[in-house]
């Protein structure tokens, strides 16, 4: 039996078309790249987290000698937000980069761990994907990756 997976999302065309809260966020992703480590890709990426409570969290890639011991900016962020902040659900995320010479998107792992963060703090996550200025946003990070691991 064939079956189809369709998604709803939002994309903007320009990042002034973003709400107020957004248009922060992306431009805190955008600042998080200047602290990235990614001296063998020269890809930076930065990653910007509001939590319930307002509160703002940056994050930024992380390469290694030992690739793949690096870290992406999401996870990076994820795992600091976890530590820190349990108990204050990530409403929304966004991720940029530099270059950006297009929307920058969550790779593999890093879904899996936004569904998995999703899960356990019990309420979605909408993720914005911006770069060369525009941006497009999902609901639900669910929506990123529809065949999730589950244990």
């Amino acid at each position: 039996m064939e079956k189809q997976y369709r998604f709803d999302y939002e994309h903007y065309e320009s990042l002034a078309a973003l709400c107020e809260a957004d248009r922060q966020l992306v431009a805190e992703a955008e600042r998080a790249t200047a602290d990235a480590f990614a001296p063998y890709s020269k890809f930076r990426v930065g990653a910007a987290a509001r939590l319930r409570s307002g509160k703002i969290l940056r994050g930024s890639n992380i390469e290694s000698e030992v690739f793949p011991a690096g870290l992406c900016a999401e996870r990076s962020l994820l795992f600091y937000a976890q530590a820190n902040y349990a108990d204050d659900p990530i409403e929304t995320l966004a991720i940029a980069s530099d270059p950006s010479e297009r929307e920058c998107y969550p790779c593999g792992q890093c879904r899996q761990v936004l569904v998995d963060v999703e899960r356990r703090q019990g309420c979605p996550l909408r993720v914005i994907m911006s770069g060369n200025g525009t941006a497009s946003a999902v609901a639900s990070a669910t929506l990123l990756l529809p065949f999730t691991f589950i244990l």
